[in-house]
């Protein structure tokens, strides 16, 4: 089937750097890290100098301070940096319980930014022609562990709590019913490339016809059973997460939300190639020649009906594991060289898990959208690893003739469920 042009017309975000898209364009464009540690109940700022103090942590930081060693709230026996949204959220607007997790107030609040774009959607195709599409891996997972634990405790599960929160289509369906559509309303739940997935989703729906208009994106938001899962993985790092560099010790866990208006309308961005894949090489580990990567890289950008030298930046799903970054750099080389700029996003915003395909691609649509030149500075220790081949890593100031014109986001998940967007800036005739 030969696809339909899709554009994302209009964006709304959340994440450790704030929330709406002004909050986070400034956190990428500022070039600083949004971690926070978290032991024992507490939250302390992690990151660079910020001229005044010293904020802890950063790169070669003494850790030893951050109550290492006390059972923290996420029941890990260190303090973890983590992208955590420390904003307010709002409540949810519906009675019924089963409604009442906090994923859902993550995807309240970026819907709100984006609900006059959806109501006027609403009102020119009809309800009935409005999807929704949410990627999540988390759903209300953390609000069941809190009720699990009054249940230990008590025998009695709490009366606040409904099992139907932790449904994976569970913030689907509360955005759709929030919205007042009822079209086609799915969740989607591949690990880390859930968000991204839904986007490719909503592009196929648009293209049948079965669809007009699409609300699309990913939600996470963290528990300990992500925060635990990880670790026993041995795949956290207690710092700042380095992606690329000889010193990388593995991931910072994040939550996020993104949602997006999806439409033919070309207003925004454009989503103009799709290149998706599954490896199965491993329940967990990355086929290590990348070759699933290549794979929907090449797809992606065919599919565009671009050349790889027309990509101007790739956003690396960049995790700072030991395996990701090799396979992931092997990838990057083999596809589009050592000249283009590329960098991974994940230590400012953590590892956003089931959203972070489609928070990542937000941030590439904050590139594409902005008049101005810019891109996210990668942030690491600047070791490179003698073991990967070269790759264009943005400098603090990377020199840009133009603005970026086409970008690519990678998003690469357990059992090797990989995607690989291609976006481009809508330029004025």
């Amino acid at each position: 089937m030969t696809m339909q042009a899709s554009y994302l017309n209009t964006l709304g975000i959340l994440c450790a750097l704030g929330s709406g898209t002004d909050q986070v364009r400034q956190g990428l464009r500022q070039g600083k890290p949004a971690m926070t540690y978290s032991a024992d109940g507490s939250k302390s700022a992690v990151g660079r100098t910020d001229g005044n103090h010293s904020v802890g942590g950063g790169y070669g930081a003494d850790e030893n301070t951050h109550s290492a060693g006390v059972r923290n709230q996420y029941g890990v026996d260190r303090a973890l940096p983590l992208g955590l949204y420390q904003g307010e959220l709002p409540d949810i607007p519906l009675a019924d319980k089963q409604w009442q997790s906090r994923n859902n107030r993550f995807a309240y609040a970026v819907y709100q930014q984006i609900e006059t774009q959806v109501q006027d959607a609403i009102a020119q195709y009809g309800a009935h022609r409005v999807a929704v599409i949410i990627g999540t891996s988390t759903s209300g997972i953390s609000d069941s562990e809190e009720a699990i634990c009054q249940w230990v405790d008590s025998g009695i599960v709490p009366n606040h709590y409904d099992y139907k929160m932790q449904e994976m289509g569970a913030t689907a369906d509360f955005i759709a019913k929030v919205a007042g559509v009822n079209g086609p309303v799915f969740g989607i739940s591949t690990a880390c490339s859930s968000g991204a997935k839904a986007l490719a989703s909503a592009r196929r729906l648009i293209s049948a016809g079965l669809c007009d208009v699409a609300i699309v994106g990913g939600v996470d938001t963290l528990c300990k059973l992500t925060v635990q899962g990880f670790s026993s993985l041995e795949a956290v790092s207690d710092q700042l997460c380095n992606p690329f560099s000889g010193n990388r010790q593995g991931i910072n866990i994040g939550e996020g939300a993104a949602l997006f208006l999806v439409s033919k309308k070309p207003e925004g961005v454009e989503l103009k190639g799709v290149g998706e894949g599954s490896d199965a090489h491993h329940i967990s580990a990355p086929d290590p020649s990348g070759a699933g990567a290549v794979r929907c890289m090449t797809a992606a950008i065919a599919d565009a009906g671009l050349s790889a030298d027309q990509v101007d930046y790739v956003n690396l799903h960049g995790t700072a594991t030991a395996l990701n970054d090799q396979m992931e750099a092997i990838a990057m080389a083999e596809v589009c060289g050592s000249k283009t700029y590329c960098s991974s996003t994940k230590p400012y915003t953590g590892h956003t898990l089931g959203a972070a395909g489609a928070v990542e691609a937000g941030i590439c649509w904050l590139i594409l959208a902005d008049q101005q030149a810019w891109l996210p500075q990668h942030l690491w220790d600047g070791h490179k690893d003698t073991e990967l081949p070269e790759i264009n890593l943005v400098p603090a100031e990377p020199r840009l003739a133009q603005p970026v014109q086409y970008a690519l986001s990678n998003s690469f998940a357990f059992g090797g469920n990989n995607i690989a967007l291609l976006l481009g800036r809508i330029n004025e005739i």
